[in-house]
């Protein structure tokens, strides 16, 4: 039976999201308010109303990114134009492409994904320390699922707010290795750093609050040895992963539409370039189209692709 998690500090209140946004983590208590990461943008007005429903009237003083994934930043802009004043920190990695705004080198136009351009003020800096709620969290680098993302620890409760590096049930898609980059010895380091740490109380960026953490870092570890083993899987996997998130936004499509959008994502020529040559490009697609219906992420009526 799952161990349920220690309550946490009472300046914490953790809006649970669904998959399409990220969590996010609102600190209320002494001091400046702050939210760690702002949802997607289709669902950025939600996220305003969230966090002013959470403030009771007070502003929104930080913003801060665990990484800088379409679903974890995809609100910033909307929560800097409600609180002009607020102040955001993002991860130190793509400081220049956010200044520059380019969304390709921040990867939301070759995944097929929006973010509206938004300010960052401030680095997250690894190794440093960052005043939420009255108490210092620790800023921690914490690569693999994104080479440049971060996780905060506060070291006196114990808490662990992890982004996508572990969930519950695994971790993030491990985008780097899709490049060709050796990116899953990094989930694996990011884990030891977790398992070091020795958090009583993981805030993920997607699921449930939970507290056994070293069951959650096995079942972490044992899928990414079954990655590791078959990185054609994890390949897949990905390929899935984003097409199940369009379907999210979508929520119903045209097959056609689905099928355009592919054809059409940068992401999947390389994926399909790099793992996936030995068939055609339409082949595959319809695999993947296929393979979500049959693991029940999908249902098919007629010529139109639904979310399930």
């Amino acid at each position: 039976m799952p161990l349920d998690p220690p309550a946490l500090p009472p300046e914490i209140t953790v809006f649970e999201r669904g998959w399409l946004s990220a969590n996010n983590v609102l600190f209320h208590g002494r001091g400046a308010t702050a939210l760690i990461d702002s949802g997607y943008c289709a669902h950025a007005a939600q996220t305003v109303a969230l966090v002013e429903s959470g403030l009771q009237g007070r502003p929104l003083d930080r913003l801060l990114n665990t990484h800088l994934h379409s679903d974890h930043c995809g609100g910033n802009a909307a929560l800097q134009a409600r609180w002009p004043l607020l102040v955001t920190h993002i991860p130190p990695g793509q400081w220049d492409q956010v200044q520059a705004w380019d969304p390709v080198a921040l990867s939301y136009e070759p995944t097929g994904q929006d973010c509206p351009r938004f300010r960052a003020d401030g680095r997250l800096m690894p190794g440093s320390e960052v005043a939420l709620g009255g108490s210092a969290w620790q800023v921690h680098a914490a690569p693999g699922h994104d080479p440049h993302a971060v996780l905060l620890f506060e070291p006196r409760t114990r808490v662990l707010i992890s982004g996508d590096a572990l969930w519950e049930n695994g971790f993030g898609v491990v985008f780097p290795e899709l490049d060709g980059a050796h990116a899953f010895a990094d989930v694996g380091a990011t884990l030891d750093l977790i398992e070091r740490l020795q958090p009583l109380t993981v805030i993920p960026g997607h699921g449930s609050v939970f507290g056994d953490v070293p069951a959650a870092i096995a079942r972490a570890r044992r899928r990414l040895a079954g990655f590791e083993a078959d990185p054609v899987r994890h390949a897949r996997h990905a390929a899935k992963v984003l097409l199940k998130y369009k379907l999210l936004e979508w929520q119903q499509a045209p097959l056609a539409q689905v099928q355009a959008w592919l054809a059409a994502t940068p992401y999947y020529a390389r994926l399909h370039g790099r793992y996936f040559a030995d068939r055609s490009a339409g082949q595959w697609m319809a695999e993947l189209i296929q393979e979500l219906v049959d693991g029940g992420a999908a249902r098919r009526e007629g010529e139109v692709l639904h979310n399930a």
